[in-house]
C-alpha cells in the first residue's frame, strides 16, 4: 500500500514537471535586423499581454548617438551601432543589463546632402561569434564578438566605387553560412554590381551580382526557392532616371536569377521597406512582396521553378515608407503612407491581391512598426507607443496600449529577445530626455 503511496506522488510530481515544462516560456536571440526569422517575427512567449497602468518597466537604458539602425541580441549580449560625434561605434553591452562589455569605434566623415542624421542607418549583425556593421559613409568591419577586436575591414565606397546616396549607405548586410553579403550599388573590374558576397571569416570577395541597379536602403533577406539559397534584394539607389526593383541573386554564385522593375518615377525616392516572402512552396510558383510609397506602392511578384516571374498583383495603395510588412493568416499586413498623418494598416489577400481593409488606428500610431510574436502582434508607433494588435482578415483590434515617451522618428523597428523589449527613441522628447536605448520588461510575471 505505501509502495503505491510512493508511486502516485511520483506520478503527481512528473505531471507537474511535465506540465511546468510544456509552459515554460519560449525565448530566442535577436541577431538581426528582422529577427531571427529574418521577417520581423520570433517564436517569443510568455509575455506581458496587459500593460501596466504605471506603464512598461524599464529596466535599463543607455544615451544614443546620431542612427537608425536597431540592435542585435544574441547569447546574453547586445550590439549598438551609433555615431558619437565624428566616430561610428560599435558597443557590445550585457543585454540584461546594459553593462558595457566593450567599445570600438572608427572615424567615419559624413555630412548628409538631404537633411536626416549623420549617422548609421544600418543594424549589426551577429553570426558565428562574429559581429558585422555598414557604416553610413560605406565601410564594413567585421568585429570578434566576444572581445569587439576587428578581425577586418572594407572600405567599400572607395575600393568598389559606390554611387552616391541620398543618406549615405544603408542597407544592413546579411549573413548566410560563410557569405556576409553586401548591398553597396558600386563597380567591380569596369563592371556595375548590385551586392557583393565576402568570405565571413577572411573578408575576401566571393563573388558579385553583376546589375545596374544601385543600393536601396531595404536590407536584403534569404529565401529558399525549390532547393535553392537565394538572396532577395529590393534595390535602387540614386539614379536619372530612377531604376530599381526585386533581384534574387543565387546565393551559392552571385548570378542574377531574376529582375523585377518596381520604383517611383520621381528620382528623389527611396526603399526602405526589404522584400516579404509572401508564399514559398516546393513546386509552386513562389511569391515576393515588395513596397515603395513614393507612388507605385506594392508589388507581388510571382517566381516560376525556371526564376521567370509575372505580376501576381499590384496595389499602388499599398507602399510602405520603411517598416517591412508582416505576412501571417494567408494576408499581408502594413502600414501604407508616406505621411504620419495619413498612415493607415492595411491588409490584403495573398493569393487575389484584394484589400481586405483598411484602418487607421485613430491616427495614434503613424507609420508604426509591426513585430509578431507567439503571443500576438506588438506594434511600435512613431511617436512612441506600444500596444498590442489582434490582427485578423476581418480587421484590427486594440487589444491594450502605453506611451513609452513623447518623441518623433522612433522608426527603428523594435526588437525582442529573451522577453525583454528594445526601443530606440531616435530623438529628443518632450520631457526632455535625449536619445536612448530603452530595454522594457516584457515577461509575465
Amino acid at each position: 500500500m505505501m509502495m503505491k503511496v510512493f508511486q502516485n506522488l511520483a506520478l503527481v510530481a512528473l505531471t507537474a514537471t511535465a506540465s511546468f515544462a510544456a509552459e515554460k516560456p519560449a525565448v530566442a536571440d535577436w541577431p538581426r535586423i528582422l529577427g531571427p526569422a529574418d521577417n520581423g517575427t520570433t517564436t517569443e512567449s510568455g509575455l506581458l499581454r496587459k500593460f501596466p497602468a504605471a506603464g512598461l518597466r524599464a529596466v535599463w537604458e543607455m544615451p544614443l548617438g546620431s542612427g537608425m539602425g536597431g540592435p542585435a541580441i544574441s547569447g546574453g549580449r547586445i550590439v549598438v551601432f551609433h555615431r558619437l560625434g565624428e566616430m561610428e561605434t560599435v558597443e557590445c553591452r550585457d543585454a540584461a543589463t546594459g553593462k558595457q562589455h566593450w567599445k570600438f569605434d572608427y572615424e567615419a566623415p559624413y555630412r548628409p546632402r538631404y537633411g536626416g542624421g549623420s549617422g548609421p542607418r544600418t543594424s549589426p549583425v551577429i553570426a558565428d561569434g562574429r559581429v558585422f556593421v555598414f557604416g553610413v559613409s560605406g565601410r564594413l568591419h567585421c568585429l570578434d564578438f566576444a572581445s569587439g577586436k576587428m578581425i577586418w575591414a572594407h572600405d567599400c565606397a572607395r575600393e568598389f566605387s559606390m554611387s552616391p546616396a541620398f543618406f549615405g549607405f544603408g542597407s544592413t548586410p546579411l549573413v548566410m553560412g560563410n557569405r556576409v553579403v553586401v548591398q553597396l550599388g558600386g563597380v567591380l573590374d569596369g563592371k556595375p554590381v548590385n551586392s557583393i558576397a565576402f568570405d565571413a571569416a577572411t573578408g575576401k570577395v566571393l563573388w558579385a551580382a553583376e546589375h545596374e541597379w544601385g543600393a536601396s536602403y531595404a536590407s536584403s533577406v534569404p529565401a529558399k526557392l525549390f532547393g535553392r539559397e537565394c538572396v532577395l534584394t529590393f534595390a535602387g539607389g540614386m539614379s536619372r532616371p530612377p531604376t530599381g526593383g526585386l533581384l534574387v541573386i543565387d546565393a551559392a554564385n552571385g548570378r542574377v536569377l531574376a529582375a523585377v522593375p518596381h520604383r517611383a518615377e520621381i528620382a528623389e525616392s527611396v526603399s526602405v521597406s526589404s522584400p516579404v516572402i509572401a508564399s514559398a512552396e516546393d513546386e509552386k510558383p513562389a511569391r515576393i512582396f515588395v513596397s515603395e510609397t513614393y507612388s507605385v506602392g506594392g508589388l507581388c511578384v510571382e517566381v516560376a521553378k525556371d526564376f521567370s516571374t509575372k505580376t501576381a498583383w499590384h496595389a499602388p495603395d499599398f507602399g510602405m515608407y520603411w517598416m517591412t510588412p508582416l505576412v501571417r493568416d494567408g494576408c499581408i499586413f502594413g502600414f501604407a503612407g508616406q505621411g504620419e498623418q495619413l498612415a493607415e494598416l492595411v491588409c490584403h489577400d495573398i493569393a487575389t491581391g484584394k484589400e481586405l481593409w483598411r484602418d487607421d488606428l485613430g491616427r495614434a500610431f503613424g507609420r508604426a512598426n509591426l513585430l509578431a510574436t507567439a503571443d500576438g502582434v506588438l506594434c511600435l508607433g512613431e511617436f512612441g507607443d506600444i500596444a498590442w494588435l489582434d490582427l485578423t482578415p476581418k480587421g484590427a483590434k486594440v487589444i491594450g496600449s502605453a506611451k513609452l515617451f513623447s518623441a518623433p522618428e522612433t522608426w527603428t523597428p523594435p526588437a525582442l529577445s529573451h522577453g525583454l523589449l528594445y526601443i530606440q527613441q531616435n530623438e529628443p522628447a518632450r520631457d526632455g530626455s535625449k536619445p536612448r536605448l530603452i530595454c522594457y520588461d516584457l515577461r509575465a510575471k
